[in-house]
């Protein structure tokens, strides 16, 4: 009888282990994990493209917007920024923020946000000017997810920091509009891996 009750407590406790146990970690092209303070190129799967870049989209010098490259461009770099920083390990299906480290001189954050339906284009853009941490409604729009699919990785938009907020889930993929490539919530995602700054 002890012994059926031993080992139903651990039969118990190795359940409650396997389904506490975290998500799998992002790993570069060189097969070792996405950490936070590091910063990472986009390498798309489709090699006719680059990478991922701020860019004018609009008349005015600061009206940014995040676009893919042509292929022969790395693009800048990006920041994965997970709700506790205290975690280093980017994992699959958790909740961050995306920074694109950029070189124009707007005073602006740098921090990917879901912009507002546009009803010209049918479409959810993502650009720059979210909110760095502070999870919650006020900053739903600034929380985008990495998961893995196929022979590399999406972005996906479908925030699970507010357990009570209505949002849309969906991949983030390209739409091309006056000839740039810029993201935007899809049905088609973005398939890429990563590749680390000054990686070999």
């Amino acid at each position: 009888m002890k012994k059926l009750f031993l080992l139903l407590v651990l039969s118990m406790i190795a359940i409650s282990t396997n389904s506490e146990r975290a998500p799998e970690p992002v790993l570069d092209i060189n097969g070792e994990i996405l950490r936070i303070h590091t910063m990472y190129y986009i390498v798309p799967i489709n090699r006719t493209n680059g990478g991922l870049a701020v860019k004018t989209i609009g008349n005015e010098t600061c009206q940014l917007g995040i676009i893919e490259e042509k292929y022969d461009e790395n693009g800048d770099f990006l920041e994965f920024i997970p709700v506790d920083k205290k975690k280093g390990v980017i994992r699959v299906s958790t909740d961050l923020n995306v920074a694109i480290l950029s070189n124009y001189e707007c005073r602006q954050s740098t921090v990917w946000q879901l912009e507002t339906y546009d009803s010209k284009t049918w479409k959810y853009f993502i650009n720059v000017g979210g909110i760095d941490g502070n999870p919650g409604p006020q900053t739903i729009r600034n929380w985008f997810k990495i998961e893995k699919y196929g022979r590399g990785y999406k972005f996906v938009y479908c925030p699970s920091v507010c357990s009570y907020c209505k949002v849309i889930c969906k991949d983030v993929g390209v739409y091309i509009i006056n000839g740039q490539r810029r993201l935007a919530l899809s049905n088609v995602p973005l398939v890429f891996n990563f590749k680390k700054e000054f990686a070999s």
